[in-house]
C-alpha cells in the first residue's frame, strides 16, 4: 500500500512538473516552471525522482526561451543529476537521459562532479539505434525527446537525421495506436529533421495529437517544444 501511494505521488508530481514547464513555455515565466519543485508539495526524494523522469526537459524554458531557471528548481535538478548517475548495466536510453541532463547543466555553466558533465565530448554510444527497426527507433526517440533541440549535435540526433522517413512512419503508427505521448515525442523530432515526407502533413498531425491527447501535460510539453522549435535558440 505504501509503495502504491509513493508511486501515485511520483506520478502526480511528474504531471505537475510537466504542467509547470508547459506554462513557462507559453508565458516565458520561469517562476511557473519551478513551482512544483520549490513549493514544498513534494518531498525531496519525490522531487528528485520527478526531475529524473522529465529529464532535461525540466529546464526546457531556459533552453528554448533563454529564461533564467528558478534557483530552487535548478538546485533540485542539479541534485538529481549528481545523486543518481546511471548504473553500469543501465539501458542506453537511461544513460543518454542522464547525459542530456548533465549537458543542460554545462550549458548553464553549473559545476558538477560527473564524468559526463566534466567532459563535453564524453558521449555515450548510440550503436543500438543503427540497425533498429523503425518502430523501436521511434519509441527510443520519443523517450529521448529532451535531446531534440535546435542546433544541438549528438549521436542520437545524427541517428534521427539519417532516418526521417522511418520516424515519420513511427509517428503515424503512434497516432493510429492513440499513443499520444509517443506521437508527440516523435513529432517534436520531426520538426527538426530534413527529408520528412510532405505527404505526412506534420502540422495537421500535431494539431490532431493536441486535440486528442493535449490534456496530458507530458504530451502538451512535447507539442509546445515542437511549436517553439523552429525559432528556438539554445544558450
Amino acid at each position: 500500500m505504501e509503495q502504491s501511494s509513493t508511486s501515485a505521488l511520483l506520478q502526480g508530481t511528474v504531471l505537475d512538473l510537466a504542467s509547470d514547464v508547459v506554462s513557462a513555455l507559453r508565458s516565458g515565466d520561469h517562476v511557473r516552471a519551478g513551482g512544483t519543485l520549490t513549493g514544498g508539495g513534494a518531498g525531496e526524494g519525490v522531487a528528485r525522482a520527478a526531475v529524473r523522469v522529465l529529464g532535461a526537459d525540466t529546464l526546457l524554458p531556459t533552453a528554448l526561451l533563454r529564461v533564467p531557471p528558478d534557483p530552487g528548481q535548478l538546485a533540485v535538478f542539479k541534485d538529481a543529476v549528481a545523486a543518481h548517475p546511471p548504473r553500469d548495466d543501465a539501458a542506453p536510453a537511461v544513460v543518454w537521459s542522464h547525459w542530456a541532463m548533465a549537458r543542460a547543466l554545462r550549458r548553464l555553466e553549473q559545476p558538477l562532479t560527473d564524468p559526463l558533465a566534466d567532459d563535453p565530448g564524453a558521449e555515450p554510444g548510440a550503436g543500438w539505434l543503427d540497425d533498429a527497426g523503425w518502430q523501436f527507433l521511434t519509441h527510443q526517440l520519443a523517450v529521448l525527446a529532451p535531446l531534440a533541440l535546435p542546433g544541438e549535435e549528438c549521436a542520437v540526433t545524427r541517428a534521427a537525421r539519417r532516418r526521417p522517413v522511418d520516424v515519420a512512419r513511427g509517428f503515424v503508427r503512434a497516432v493510429r495506436r492513440r499513443d499520444w505521448q509517443q506521437a508527440a515525442g516523435a513529432g517534436r523530432w520531426l520538426t527538426l529533421l530534413d527529408g520528412v515526407p510532405d505527404t505526412l502533413g506534420l502540422e495537421a498531425g500535431l494539431d490532431f495529437v493536441r486535440l486528442m491527447g493535449g490534456s496530458d501535460p507530458r504530451v502538451a510539453l512535447q507539442l509546445e517544444a515542437a511549436r517553439l522549435m523552429p525559432a528556438g535558440v539554445l544558450l
